[in-house]
């Protein structure tokens, strides 16, 4: 089987860049194009029917809500246009795409309105607790994806934080 059409999921944690470049050295040897794919984790919608209930504070609060989320809509969409310059540059045709709401189910419904061959996740090595609480967005695709999934093992939280701390100082 080749795979032709590949979704990438994206994060923007430091993981991004193992998940990116195992998809584009998948999308060279299969010569197929590239979708990625980052989600927002804000739901904002239905905001205004409560504004009657709650009054000046929650408007205030929905338009604070919204400034944040137009600020990060705008990072998202140059990190993306970025990744989708790098793959361009290496000969792999790609675009992009940037939801919000939740993550899992919308990976989901763009690998199949997409007609993805494959989805590459990262996993960032949650387990127990941390799982449980947190979630796995891998592991959700997984069990729920309509096509292949590559599940790209990314540094563990706790390194992950080491090397964060230490790129700071």
């Amino acid at each position: 089987m080749r795979y032709r059409k590949i979704l990438v999921a994206l994060d923007r944690s430091s993981q991004s860049e193992i998940v990116f470049e195992q998809a584009l050295e998948v999308a060279k040897k299969e010569e197929a194009a590239l979708m990625l794919f980052h989600c927002l984790p804000f739901e904002t919608q239905g905001v205004g029917s409560y504004a009657d209930m709650f009054g000046r504070e929650l408007i205030n609060y929905a338009a604070e809500m919204q400034k944040v989320l137009d600020d990060e809509s705008k990072q998202a969409r140059q990190y993306l246009a970025d990744y989708c310059q790098k793959a361009t540059e290496q000969g792999v045709p790609s675009e992009w795409d940037l939801k919000i709401g939740d993550a899992t189910s919308r990976i989901r419904e763009l690998a199949t309105a997409w007609d993805a061959d494959l989805i590459v996740v990262g996993r960032r090595g949650h387990r127990g607790l941390a799982e449980i609480v947190l979630g796995s967005v891998s592991s959700y695709v997984v069990h729920h994806a309509p096509c292949s999934v590559l599940v790209v093992q990314g540094i563990s939280p706790i390194i992950e934080q080491t090397v964060e701390a230490a790129t700071q100082v």
